[in-house]
């Protein structure tokens, strides 16, 4: 191929396209021209990003039974949602979101991609549902005509301010070399010629103390599905707290920099809290100034849920903090309410992570 030649990405299980993002960022030649999500708040947040994509609001089921399909697709790339099989919470290799992997599977027989990518939490690797990929991959299976290969990556490794891990499959079509896996870029203490990770006071140091947009959120109204809702939203315009209990910001004020839920005096202490004093130290807890933070998952607007405390103020991470800890660019946009939009910030892959499995496969073409 020439160097400027567009190369057609298709984005399954898209959510607000924090993986595009990251291909788009490594190089203006990834282009993506379709994507699916079925939760209509992050289908919009994605069509207000890439404009230039034809966004489909429903599920892959539902794409897949569509007589057309994206014509000339260089690349698929997606995360099918991992709930059955995460490490959070309760497990269930029955969950039928598991199964959904059959339906990626099948966007690459009908589509005919030279690459794809699959990203998903580290469990993945060890789950039914990879050895069924595995299975269908090897000759007689239905996607016999590629192969891939998986390792478990950090996003820290490739420069975002954030420790998030995640299992990440790189496949081709067995008519072409497999692709590289990128290498790390940084580590904990830059030794061997990499650079020190990149930490949250390098994101957050200049962010304003004090949120300052909840009225822009008030005011910024639109239609999505013929509902009523908000946006849409660059990041800046993210910067939005909660309304906090007398006691939760007594809570606050009591830990420590770097501290958690057990440098609470008992008399701050939920009841359950003095019954259990093992389990997550990072509940109720302040994000370290000079580390990456801890992963940003949907739920980092709550201090219960995880470290998720400002390492100064007293107060958890606004969006636009935990947007800047993903890596999402200026030009990202997001609509939805408070919550649907915590929960694509959270649901997506760091952006500088997404950004260097682009740049291996740019090798490619």
């Amino acid at each position: 191929m020439e160097s400027d030649t567009p190369i057609r990405v298709l984005d399954l299980f898209a959510g607000a396209g924090g993986l595009t993002a990251g291909f788009h960022q490594a190089s203006p030649r990834f282009r993506s021209v379709a994507a699916v999500e079925m939760d209509p708040f992050a289908a919009t947040s994605y069509s207000k990003t890439f404009s230039e994509a034809d966004v489909f609001t429903g599920s892959i089921q539902e794409w897949n039974s569509l007589d057309s399909a994206a014509d000339s697709i260089d690349v698929v790339v997606g995360g099918p949602p991992c709930q059955g099989f995460s490490t959070l919470g309760k497990q269930d290799a029955e969950d039928e979101r598991n199964s959904l992997w059959r339906e990626y599977a099948t966007v690459l027989t009908r589509v005919k991609p030279k690459y794809f990518i699959v990203e998903n939490v580290p469990a993945f690797a060890k789950s039914p549902q990879y050895r069924d990929f595995v299975e269908a991959t090897a000759p007689g299976g239905f996607l016999s005509d590629y192969a891939f290969a998986h390792r478990v990556l950090d996003s820290a490794d490739f420069g975002a301010p954030q420790a998030r891990r995640r299992t990440v499959i790189i496949g081709h079509h067995r008519d072409l070399d497999a692709p590289c896996f990128p290498e790390p870029t940084h580590s904990a203490d830059g030794a061997d010629g990499l650079l020190p990770y990149r930490t949250v006071r390098q994101v957050l140091a200049r962010v304003p103390r004090t949120p300052d947009r909840d009225a822009v959120f008030d005011a910024r109204i639109t239609t999505v599905d013929g509902r009523p809702s908000h946006g849409p939203f660059a990041p800046r315009d993210l910067h939005w707290s909660r309304s906090y209990t007398g006691l939760s910001k007594r809570r606050f004020a009591a830990i420590p920099a770097g501290g958690n839920r057990t440098d609470l005096p008992d008399d701050l202490k939920a009841p359950c809290w003095l019954r259990h004093t093992s389990g997550s130290l990072d509940v109720m807890g302040r994000l370290r100034w000079d580390r990456p933070s801890v992963t940003i998952r949907t739920e980092f607007f709550k201090p219960e849920k995880g470290r998720y405390l400002h390492p100064e103020e007293d107060r958890a991470i606004t969006h636009y903090e935990a947007a800047l800890l993903q890596g999402f660019p200026r030009t990202h946009r997001f609509v939805g309410s408070r919550t649907s939009i915590a929960r694509q910030i959270g649901n997506a892959i760091p952006i500088p992570l997404g950004s260097a499995i682009a740049r291996s496969l740019l090798e490619e073409f």
